[in-house]
């Protein structure tokens, strides 16, 4: 017998299999999407041999495409000057110093 629940993802109201234990998510596809990214962050950090073959796989994804982000910028305009204009907002909030403004002259030596 099915009973009705809240998506986890959605929160809309949904009436569950009665074959799936547990059922958390709704059958739509932003739903469904949502619940995968969850497990795949989930496994990834409690699964130390999962992330390990995660990361090889993607290390090995990076070296059969070593131009991707390099066309990908290229192609994109609008994702380069999003990007830049972002890291300028991160960088003021930190309030980066230039790497030279420290030198020797302005160094104050104590008296002992």
């Amino acid at each position: 017998m099915s009973t009705m629940q809240r998506c986890a993802a959605c929160r809309r109201s949904f009436r569950g299999r009665a074959q799936v234990r547990g059922q958390r998510y709704c059958a739509a596809r932003a739903c469904q999407r949502v619940r995968r990214k969850r497990w795949h962050r989930t496994k990834r950090r409690t699964d130390p041999d999962y992330h390990e073959n995660q990361a090889r796989a993607q290390a090995a994804w990076r070296d059969r495409h070593p131009d991707y982000w390099r066309v990908y910028r290229a192609t994109h305009a609008h994702y380069t000057e999003a990007n830049r204009a972002q890291q300028a907002r991160r960088d003021a909030a930190r309030h980066l110093a230039k790497s030279d403004a420290w030198t020797v002259e302005l160094t104050v030596l104590s008296r002992t």
